[in-house]
């Protein structure tokens, strides 16, 4: 188990820490997306930010995992790191 993983299941051991982490799944599912989007295309938050038209601020906040991106921030941002999206509702 990496550090990460170990660190997360510990954090969300704790029940409030869990409630809160499902209450905001989606937020966190659509930045941990466009970080490995990123990361895969061997970007940082400035090279994107270049790309966007944007600071490395503003990348950094649709990282954050705090709020949800529009979806035109979010096609901006994937046309900046040369990847295409793809959008999947399940049961």
């Amino acid at each position: 188990m990496t550090e990460y993983e170990s660190f997360r299941k510990n954090l969300l051991s704790d029940p409030d820490v869990l409630k809160e982490y499902e209450n905001n799944k989606a937020e966190y599912a659509i930045a941990m997306a466009l970080i490995k989007a990123r990361l895969a295309s061997k970007m940082t938050q400035t090279d994107v930010a270049k790309k966007m038209h944007t600071s490395q601020a503003q990348v950094a906040r649709l990282e954050s995992g705090q709020h949800f991106p529009s979806i035109h921030s979010i096609c901006k941002y994937a046309h900046a790191v040369n990847r295409k999206i793809s959008l999947s509702i399940s049961p």
